[in-house]
């Protein structure tokens, strides 16, 4: 049947094809339908676009479907077709302009009055994937995509998006044609390359989704693009027509993927590309762009996308050249295209089209589909209003956020590559410094800061300058500097002729960069790297303004950390991900500078992958810092038992319940220190929802310990499944909309309003006896809300701005999907009982899924690093790198015992009273009875010794991919390697 309605999206007769489109039935999994808010059909919406759909003739449907050209550069300056325009207008009602190059004062003007002139609002849209600044003149751009690659965490790509959601807005666009999301495989691509997020398949998903989301939330329609990827191309697709000689296999596991995702997440549109891709289409110099197999097969049907596809421009040579004057127009419908970016000849592409139609390759139906679509985007984009731009203070409000944004996208994005041991920032102000700028003939905005900061000479070497000037100024620079800065400047974005390096340029740079005292940094596209493969010390700076020359200062001055990663592949020994990330404040360091035995914490070594062999956990990450400094950091195993990808130090894990201690208690002890919450107050001095229950009495002291009567857990995914075990009706949906909005895994949303019965429940639950130790997920679930109550926003927001985004601590979080790539995420347990998938990326407890993934009691995040930030602070009495959280006493209060029946600290879990006579001493004999901290039902466990200034961590995803595995416990691994460190320490006192 599947196979039936296929066929004929293909229009090819060969029986081979056959053969290829069950391969892609095989490969391509069906896609859950999403909601697209941007096609929502309401009442209103309906009665709009069917009153202006009857209105319309023929020719005037079909031009609704066409996006036209508004200005372009022509000599040194901008032609604006606006007459052309109003004439379409006038005559076939046309559907749609894109704005390019012009003031944001000329767009607003020319977009005002031909909006008044529209029969039916026109549809506005611009080519803007660094915002309204890659077009107009005089409004700052935000960062290449490439740089933006380089980000750790993805909020901020979100909060790029939201910024050029907020300009579009303001300007009167409606729809963006970004994010690219084509993965750049290809270092000599000439058309992606920069533009693209970089090499990774789910770096780049996650931050379009981000980038897609941002833009969206401000109710812009975000463009997904170049479908069904672009990266992978050695010619440009304005000039030819690209070829990628990929199996359907190949493309499903690489360049689909950040497609797929968008999709998922509801995506507005999809711009399809160029390309010919034989094992799609085969039809010799048939796009993508014009593939009925490629648009509906794959598109529609296989990811099941179902928001409006632009063509990418029809007037590119790509497509041009073998369907000229309005062919492409009517291949574009057929295939299963809504709009027509571009399409050059109005007229003739009008004519071509009702000629199809009268052939029976297309039908008025199809026609009135398409249109009926557009208008309701229209409708929901918010054209049914009427209204004009603003146009005061416009250049202005467009660069409102611009600066802010950037300088926050290039402090995370500036990449240290490599540094010398010999070498360290802030480079002293007693340093004899020389600058040379390559590239550049005279000083620039980098240069005068060095002058500034470090009374730098400075020297400047052209690109056109030769190999006899080189030699010259590498003579007066070799002696009488302690040390050398290089900057590589003003070359080309894209990678021909070696970016218009010239050799006598790429030569200079190579020589000093290989010198001890040369710090090289590259202002620019990082495959310029390729150069100076045996750079000493090297900084990645991916951008060559004037906001990026104060970041990179900064980083020498040491007031900022390089906190970036190379996104993309540039040379052999700087590979995808490459990246020196430490906080100076936080060091690694050899165990002797810390008065540990090298020699005996190497035994942490066999205890660990004695765990592996015996099934304990697929891998595992060990931290240990003392005194401050992290002396064994390492990674063992892999993310599962399939051995396909190895676990390394910045893996991240599922916290389980130490986020009771790393989120709620230290949240608590925030508020508990500024005297917003007493612990001895109840339930119900703080939430308003438990009074009247026998929960609204319950202490906050005797929460904190355990002790209050809450039962240790309830099963509430139970109540939403049949006797079999399935989900039943009305609880879940596939893919996320209004009202089904709880994501608990993935292709798994849970009715919003369910959340409230689940407090219900707790509140229904049986009270025991008071001063009764019961371990209970309960108890912090109800502290992570009363954080909420008091502060006035959610748990994950409130410590990420309290603790973590202080701390530096980038991966620490709730709801990883949303700020870091799925590949860095450890999985947890393949669920046979209630979500029935392998879990990825979502937090194991299933309470806290059906909290949202946030809840008092888990849903944390982290790899060891950051996470040891936290518990470092906490060792040095509340304060780390000059940012004081805490008083001394405040975490000497809630770390102390304070149970007369338990071991429990307020929060937090300590030692066995009884540890030295105990058969089974936890968490080790000898850890000492200041100590504190917690396990996770993961494999988790983190232990802070005030004692000995020592810090503990261990992850693992032992629940993959089985929850019940217990080896790990049986075998002792944590407490094992605990003793090992405390035997390590040289001068216990």
């Amino acid at each position: 049947m599947m196979m039936n309605t296929f066929l004929p999206f293909l229009n090819i007769q060969k029986r081979r094809l056959y053969g290829l489109i069950c391969i892609f039935l095989l490969v391509f999994s069906s896609q859950p339908l999403v909601a697209q808010r941007f096609l929502e059909e309401a009442p209103s919406s309906k009665r709009w676009a069917d009153s202006i759909l009857n209105k319309l003739s023929r020719r005037q449907k079909i031009a609704q479907l066409m996006v036209i050209r508004m200005s372009e550069r022509r000599g040194d300056g901008v032609a604006f077709y606006e007459k052309e325009v109003s004439k379409y207008l006038k005559k076939y009602n046309i559907g749609s302009i894109c704005l390019f190059q012009g003031t944001p004062l000329q767009q607003a003007e020319v977009v005002n009055r031909l909006q008044q002139k529209a029969k039916t609002p026109l549809l506005v849209c611009v080519d803007g994937e660094t915002g309204v600044g890659m077009r107009f003149a005089g409004v700052v751009p935000y960062p290449d995509q490439l740089t933006i690659g380089a980000v750790q965490d993805a909020r901020i790509a979100y909060q790029v998006g939201r910024a050029i959601g907020e300009q579009c807005k303001r300007i009167g666009i409606q729809v963006d044609y970004a994010p690219v999301v084509d993965i750049n495989n290809n270092p000599a691509n000439p058309v992606i390359n920069f533009r693209s997020f970089g090499e990774d398949k789910y770096k780049v998903a996650l931050l379009g989704t981000q980038i897609m989301k941002g833009m969206q939330d401000e109710g812009i329609m975000a463009c997904a693009k170049h479908f069904p990827g672009h990266g992978d191309v050695a010619v440009d697709s304005h000039l030819d027509l690209p070829v990628i000689n990929k199996s359907v296999a190949q493309l499903d596991s690489l360049e689909l993927y950040p497609f797929r995702e968008l999709v998922k997440q509801g995506v507005g549109s999809v711009m399809v590309a160029h390309l010919y891709i034989p094992s799609i289409d085969d039809t010799p110099n048939r796009a993508t762009s014009l593939s009925p197999a490629n648009i509906k097969g794959l598109l529609r049907q296989q990811l099941g996308f179902k928001g409006l596809t632009f063509t990418d421009a029809l007037e590119m040579k790509g497509v041009a050249k073998f369907y000229p004057q309005g062919e492409a127009a009517v291949q574009s419908l057929i295939a299963g295209n809504d709009m027509l970016c571009l399409p050059g000849d109005i007229k003739g592409s009008i004519r071509k089209v009702r000629r199809a139609i009268r052939k029976n390759q297309l039908n008025w139906k199809d026609i009135d589909d398409k249109v009926y679509r557009v208008l309701l985007a229209k409708y929901n984009l918010g054209l049914n209003a009427r209204g004009s731009i603003d146009t005061s203070a416009l250049t202005s409000d467009l660069n409102t956020k611009a600066i802010q944004v950037k300088k926050d996208v290039y402090a995370n994005a500036i990449t240290l590559l490599r540094k010398d041991a010999g070498m360290s920032f802030p480079i002293s102000k007693s340093k004899k410094v020389a600058y040379v700028g390559i590239g550049i003939e005279g000083e620039n905005h980098f240069a005068g800061l060095l002058k500034k900061s470090f009374d730098a000479d400075c020297f400047y070497f052209k690109n056109t300058a030769d190999t006899a000037a080189a030699a010259s100024l590498l003579a007066r620079i070799a002696n009488g500097y302690d040390i050398v800065l290089m900057g590589l400047h003003h070359y080309r974005k894209y990678p021909a002729s070696n970016f218009g390096i010239s050799q006598a340029s790429a030569s200079l740079a190579s020589q000093l960069s290989e010198r001890d005292n040369t710090i090289s940094l590259v202002f620019g596209n990082p495959y310029a790297i390729s150069n100076l493969p045996g750079a000493k010390n090297l900084i990645a700076c991916y951008e060559d303004d004037s906001l990026m020359h104060e970041i990179a200062v900064n980083v020498l001055e040491g007031k900022l950390s390089p906190k970036g990663k190379l996104p993309v592949t540039v040379a052999p020994s700087f590979a995808y991900g490459s990246g020196i990330i430490q906080n100076e404040y936080f060091p690694l360091a050899q165990p002797e500078a810390a008065g540990l035995d090298e020699t005996e914490l190497n035994h942490i070594d066999d205890v660990a992958l004695n765990a592996i062999e015996k099934g304990a956990t697929p891998g595992c990450v060990v931290l240990v810092a003392k005194d401050g400094k992290v002396v064994f950091n390492r990674a063992y195993g892999h993310m599962n038992y399939d051995k396909k990808e190895p676990v390394t130090v910045e893996s991240v894990y599922d916290l389980a319940s130490v986020t009771k201690i790393s989120a709620t208690t230290v949240s608590v002890m925030k508020l508990y220190e500024e005297g917003k919450l007493s612990i001895e107050k109840t339930l119900g001095d703080y939430l308003p929802w438990v009074r009247g229950s026998d929960k609204a009495s319950l202490k906050l002291k005797d929460i904190l310990l355990h002790q209050a009567g809450l039962v240790a857990f309830i099963p509430f995914y139970k109540e939403t499944l049949d006797p079999s075990g399935k989900p039943k009706p009305g609880f879940y949906k596939p893919a996320p909309d209004s009202t089904y909005s709880v994501r608990v895994a993935e292709n798994m949303y849970m009715r919003k309003n369910w959340t409230d019965t689940l407090y219900q429940r707790i509140l229904q639950s049986k009270l025991g006896p008071a001063n009764k130790y019961v371990y209970s997920d309960n108890d912090f679930i109800f502290l992570g809300k009363v954080v909420e109550q008091i502060t006035g926003m959610s748990l994950d927001q409130y410590a990420r701005k309290t603790f973590y985004e202080p701390l530096h601590m980038p991966t620490t979080g709730f709801k990883p999907r949303e700020h870091l790539p799925l590949n860095k995420i450890a999985p947890t347990e393949n669920e046979k009982y209630f979500r029935l998938q392998q879990i990825r990326g979502d937090v194991h407890d299933p309470g806290a899924a059906m909290f949202g993934g946030i809840a008092g009691h888990a849903g944390l995040f982290s790899n060891a690093y950051d996470l040891a930030q936290l518990y470092q602070m906490l060792l040095n009495g509340g304060e780390l790198n000059g940012v004081r959280l805490f008083k001394k006493e405040t975490i000497d209060f809630f770390t102390a015992y304070h149970s007369e029946i338990s071991r429990r600290g307020l929060g937090f879990d300590k030692p066995e009273k009884d540890n030295a006579t105990r058969n089974e001493p936890y968490p080790s004999l000898s850890a000492s009875p200041q100590t504190f901290g917690h396990t996770g039902f993961t494999g988790i466990c983190v232990w802070a010794d005030p004692k000995y200034n020592l810090l503990y961590i261990f992850m693992s995803n032992r629940v993959c991919p089985y929850g019940d595995n217990n080896n790990l416990g049986k075998l002792n691994v944590r407490t094992d390697i605990q003793e090992i460190i405390y035997k390590a320490i040289k001068n216990k006192k």
